[in-house]
């Protein structure tokens, strides 16, 4: 056995290797408010693109302090898959549907199917 044992070692816990001769990418603090006055700091690498709102631990939209209030994108607007599926069917269709998709879900189970 040799004299440099790892025993008692976490080897895949703890890294070997030092941090010596290693920089940080440079950073910014980013500052965003909230309506009611309530302060966000964000640190952000300085070539990252920093985003015009920022959503606060509290859960309130945060606007960024140096910038302009953000405008609402134009374009379509998004659409569900419920959005989707009524342009094709109407909700007589999609009961009747239900009904029949229901039935053979009975009829697979051995339930008894109401005719």
């Amino acid at each position: 056995m040799s004299d440099r044992s790892l025993r008692g070692m976490r080897l895949g816990a703890q890294s070997l290797e030092s941090e010596a001769g290693v920089e940080p990418a440079a950073r910014q603090r980013v500052e965003y408010r909230t309506e009611d006055g309530e302060q966000v700091f964000v640190t952000f690498a300085v070539e990252a693109d920093v985003p015009a709102t920022w959503t606060s631990k509290t859960g309130k939209e945060a606007v960024l302090v140096s910038g302009e209030k953000p405008t609402e994108p134009e374009g379509k607007p998004v659409r569900s898959h419920w959005d989707m599926l009524l342009e094709r069917r109407s909700i007589p269709e999609l009961e009747e549907t239900l009904e029949i998709q229901l039935k053979k879900l009975r009829a697979s189970r051995g339930e008894a199917v109401d005719a």
